[in-house]
């Protein structure tokens, strides 16, 4: 609801951006307990999160950018008013290609490394939903139901009016996926069917969400929206993924034997 928490001389401490750090340090720490139970090296972790997180957010950038360029292009919006926007599924798409390229390289593997950081990134995700509550960015629509937030102070959604609180449901969304993945983990021994359902679970959540989302800034393909669009690839990839990783470590398994 408020952005700004407080200002210390020229430095002020905005709620969206408090609430990224502590998702990154809280995700992190559970990303390495994990780590440490399935075997795999702490430091590369480490490494492959910072990479994720600086990279994926400047994918996440990048493709807002690209949803709206023919407005850009036509004058409707400039630079200025897409500088706080950020696409979840850029930084999504990004972090994947860095992954794979960061797990060839260190002779990962993929699936494994996957399971790790898609769990820790739901935690983060939640925590990220909070962050945009407060600033007011992705905003719902209007409402007439119970169930609305009114928003007083925001420079994103529109203030005084009672709209969807799409940022918590989503944030609820995302914890609630990061705990089915800590019981999956526990369920699913076979690298990288952590990491589908992941992919599952999420692009499912965002394409429903998607319907009570009021900032139209977002881009159209057709009738859906762009993360409506992508959430299909999304989900077709993490359901071949998961019998892919199911196939492949039951080919493995009878190899040994």
């Amino acid at each position: 609801m408020y952005n700004d928490l407080f200002t210390i001389g020229k430095f002020t401490l905005h709620g969206y951006g408090l609430m990224i750090g502590i998702g990154f340090i809280v995700g992190l720490l559970v990303g390495l307990h994990i780590a440490k139970e399935r075997g795999i090296e702490q430091n590369d972790v480490i490494d492959l999160a910072l990479l994720v997180f600086v990279l994926g957010f400047a994918g996440g950038k990048l493709l807002y950018i690209i949803t709206d360029l023919p407005d850009i292009i036509s004058g409707k919006y400039t630079w200025r008013d897409l500088s706080n926007g950020f696409v979840v599924y850029g930084g999504i798409i990004m972090a994947l290609v860095v992954a794979l390229i960061f797990c060839v390289r260190k002779k990962i593997d993929y699936g494994a490394m996957g399971d790790v950081i898609a769990t820790a990134t739901a935690l983060v995700q939640g925590f990220g939903r909070i962050g945009c509550f407060l600033a007011g960015c992705c905003y719902g629509v209007e409402t007439d139901s119970w169930f609305h937030v009114t928003f007083t102070h925001s420079d994103y959604a529109p203030n005084n009016v009672p709209l969807v609180p799409t940022q918590l449901i989503s944030s609820a969304a995302n914890f609630l996926n990061f705990a089915v993945l800590m019981i999956a983990m526990k369920k699913f021994k076979k690298p990288g069917q952590v990491f589908a359902l992941y992919l599952i679970n999420y692009s499912i959540g965002r394409f429903i969400i998607e319907f009570f989302r009021g900032d139209l800034i977002r881009g159209q393909v057709g009738i859906l929206s762009t993360s409506q669009f992508i959430s299909i690839f999304i989900l077709a990839f993490g359901l071949w993924f998961f019998y892919y990783n199911t196939k492949r470590n039951a080919e493995i398994k009878e190899a040994a034997e």
